[in-house]
């Protein structure tokens, strides 16, 4: 399992979404599905080795454009194969075209609202099919420089690949991020944009990242070090950086104990989960 997971808030859609997403990019499986009573609650699914959750979270929270996932297609014919795929239901916001970084390239939301890079190059660029890409917008805007360097910081084994900053004459702030990439963990790439342009959304819950912790110790240094200098604590292990990114942070037997073939281990855990914000590993049994 990867360190840190996409989690995507879907409106009673996630199965069929997770399905979906497997049957475009053509390689991927549904690992694990959580169900509370008769009632699909998460759905875990791979695609070409990539971890990603799938949740029915209902219609509180929809995607935007302040989260998308770059996609690396090896071939043209893959790129072409994956945008029709994706835009079945959805929009073009950046039409399919040949950009400096990619000899084709587009930018869409699919029919749930989840935003795609689609890029034709090689996976050496990113080391892996699908890097999250965070677009700082709105009140954020001008913020992404600090974020990469605020996470690398946090993360253990995190380098920063590269910053390339807006300069005089391109329309933005001179000295805000035009493109950011750099990988936590060691080998997990994100990517970090600033967004020039006013625009009506920000981050938001419909994507947040869950960090997988070994034991209490991780939960709490993740804890603390995400919630400082302005973060928001949630409930349930969420939480809400300074920059308004959501997190979740989970210890691996958390979901142990909510699946336990026990009904009554499974209950207590549930309940006591519930009315916690930073998970507390004591109290679930």
């Amino acid at each position: 399992m990867s360190q840190i997971t996409p989690f995507l808030w879907f409106d009673h859609q996630a199965e069929d979404a997770a399905q979906y997403y497997i049957s475009v990019f053509g390689e991927g499986a549904v690992n694990q599905v959580v169900r509370q009573g008769d009632n699909v609650l998460v759905v875990n699914f791979l695609l070409h080795g990539q971890s990603f959750s799938a949740l029915n979270g209902g219609p509180r929270f929809a995607f935007n454009p302040s989260h998308s996932f770059y996609v690396i297609c090896e071939t043209e014919a893959e790129v072409d194969r994956v945008w029709e795929g994706l835009l079945q239901g959805g929009n073009v916001m950046m039409p399919l075209e040949e950009q400096p970084w990619s000899k084709k390239y587009g930018f869409l939301q699919d029919r749930y609202g989840l935003c795609w890079q689609i890029a034709q190059g090689s996976l050496d660029e990113t080391g892996q099919k699908f890097t999250p890409c965070m677009l700082f917008s709105g009140p954020q805007s001008g913020k992404g420089a600090d974020a990469v360097k605020r996470y690398t910081a946090i993360f253990p084994g995190s380098t920063i690949d590269g910053i390339l900053y807006y300069v005089e004459g391109e329309g933005a702030p001179v000295g805000t991020v035009k493109h950011a990439q750099f990988k936590l963990h060691g080998d997990q790439t994100f990517m970090i944009m600033d967004n020039p342009m006013d625009a009506p959304y920000t981050f938001n819950e419909a994507v947040s990242y869950v960090v997988h912790c070994r034991d209490q110790a991780e939960v709490d240094y993740y804890w603390e070090k995400l919630t400082a200098d302005g973060g928001e604590e949630s409930m349930c292990g969420w939480l809400k950086d300074p920059f308004g990114v959501s997190w979740q942070i989970i210890p691996e037997a958390l979901p142990k104990l909510l699946g336990h073939p026990d009904p009554a281990v499974a209950q207590r855990a549930t309940q006591a989960m519930l009315q916690m914000r930073k998970i507390e590993l004591d109290k679930l049994t």
